[in-house]
């Protein structure tokens, strides 16, 4: 943890001390974010209909994928498929719910 931290602050350092570098990190960083925000807008509109009211889970289904991503050190690659299996998984929980409900309302909070 502390070579990492180390290595960070030299990083850092070093492209402070090169605006350069440091405009090529920042749009970068800036291009890997657009990235991902533009999965993430198309995930959205693409299970937004199976959510109807509910759609705060699969934003916090998005967020869990984006954090996991994150952690991998190449979110570009890993959250669009990461993303798609948290939203597919959180909408075949949604239509269990809904198809518990239709049978037997007492049963859907049982799953």
């Amino acid at each position: 943890m502390k070579k990492t931290m180390k290595k960070m602050n030299e990083i850092a350092m070093e492209n402070a001390a090169n605006p350069a570098r440091r405009n090529v990190c920042l749009a970068s960083c800036r291009k890997l974010l657009a990235q991902i925000e533009k999965t993430r807008n198309a995930i959205l509109a693409e299970f937004r209909e199976v959510f109807e009211a509910h759609e705060h889970l699969l934003h916090l289904a998005l967020n869990e994928a984006e954090a996991l991503a994150w952690q991998s050190g190449v979110p570009q690659l890993v959250f669009p498929a990461l993303a798609a299996e948290k939203a597919e998984a959180v909408a075949a929980w949604h239509t269990r719910q809904q198809s518990m409900q239709r049978t037997d309302p007492g049963l859907a909070f049982a799953a």
